[in-house]
């Protein structure tokens, strides 16, 4: 399986969702309607989001939400996919950096199409960063398109339960979790990379500007996943598997284990043997990324030998996200 949050962890998330982007510049996300806290209250919906935000207003972008630029910095844009041709060309973005780049190894069909596809992705909104510049050298007659360099797959509950569930509950038993939280929407992310030469901070905060923008659109009340650490021999992953086990396991109620058949185990050190800045160090960015937002993470690690990593299953209440990092987030106006 493809670790959910992970894939094509980018250097720049290890120093900590950066500071510095004029969110939402020229884009009309910007321009937001301002709405009454107590007509939530009215409708009877649980405590998310919108309390999080504010407690006299909540945040409602206008529609059509999936028409709209959900930010930009220069040439680069962030916004959903409109169309099939759009999830096409990020199948084959996501074959590129999985199979190509990395360690994967693909299945026939995909092998043939050169594109990175299961049924999930007809039922996901795909994130899409796109690069504006124009080519140096125009093919005739060509249609200028922008290029897909960053993408990001998003699948909400509300979807989850009318169709096959969770990506995520292949390698996890998400059915507590869901039971103790079924009163909270949930955003699952997956299949997240970036394509090699756009690996910088501006992609990642493109990204999580649109996931943010999309987490208010919807009223997301947490965020949930896989991560992964390259490799499958947890023996050798033991510092960081027994950090993650030690110091940041989820507490009831969000604490989510593997399925019996692929469970690892992650405290293999006991703690006092657990150096955590020398933990740290052996964290993939993406992880710490999710560490310094409030992440954490479940009982029990899987190994994914199609992918060769051992992934970790992340949950991420926005509730706990400090307002430092959702001020920086969120769109400006």
């Amino acid at each position: 399986m493809v670790a959910n949050l992970a894939r094509g962890a980018y250097s720049a998330l290890g120093a900590g969702w950066h500071k510095g982007v004029q969110w939402g510049v020229g884009a009309p996300i910007a321009k937001l309607r301002r709405r009454h806290a107590h007509l939530r209250t009215l409708e009877g919906g649980p405590a998310g989001i919108a309390d999080v935000l504010s407690a006299e207003q909540a945040i409602r972008l206008p529609e059509p939400f999936a028409e709209r630029s959900l930010g930009r910095i220069g040439n680069l844009e962030v916004r959903l996919a409109r169309k099939k041709s759009e999830i096409r060309r990020a199948q084959r973005l996501r074959f590129k950096v999985f199979y190509e780049e990395m360690s994967a190894v693909p299945t026939g069909l995909a092998a043939l199409s050169r594109r990175d596809a299961d049924g999930y992705d007809a039922l996901c909104d795909h994130l899409l960063v796109l690069d504006h510049t124009p080519p140096k050298r125009k093919k005739p007659f060509a249609k200028n398109r922008p290029k897909v360099v960053g993408t990001y797959r998003l699948l909400r509950s509300d979807v989850a339960e009318r169709h096959a569930g969770f990506y995520s509950e292949s390698e996890y038993d998400l059915a507590p979790l869901l039971a103790a939280q079924g009163h909270r929407r949930i955003l699952e992310l997956g299949r997240s990379c970036v394509l090699k030469p756009y690996r910088s901070k501006r992609i990642v905060e493109l990204l999580w500007q649109g996931i943010y923008a999309y987490v208010l659109h919807h009223r997301i009340d947490a965020l949930i996943g896989c991560a992964s650490l390259e490799g499958t021999d947890p023996d050798r992953l033991a510092l960081p598997l027994a950090f993650l086990h030690h110091h940041a396991r989820a507490p009831e109620g969000w604490r989510v284990r593997p399925l019996p058949e692929r469970a690892v185990a992650m405290d293999r050190l006991p703690k006092e043997s657990v150096d955590p800045k020398a933990a740290l160090q052996t964290l993939p960015p993406l992880i710490k990324g999710y560490l310094r937002l409030g992440a954490t993470f479940g009982d029990g690690a899987v190994i994914d030998r199609q992918f060769g990593t051992t992934d970790v299953f992340v949950t991420l209440p926005v509730e706990v996200i400090g307002a430092r990092y959702r001020g920086h987030f969120a769109p400006a106006g």
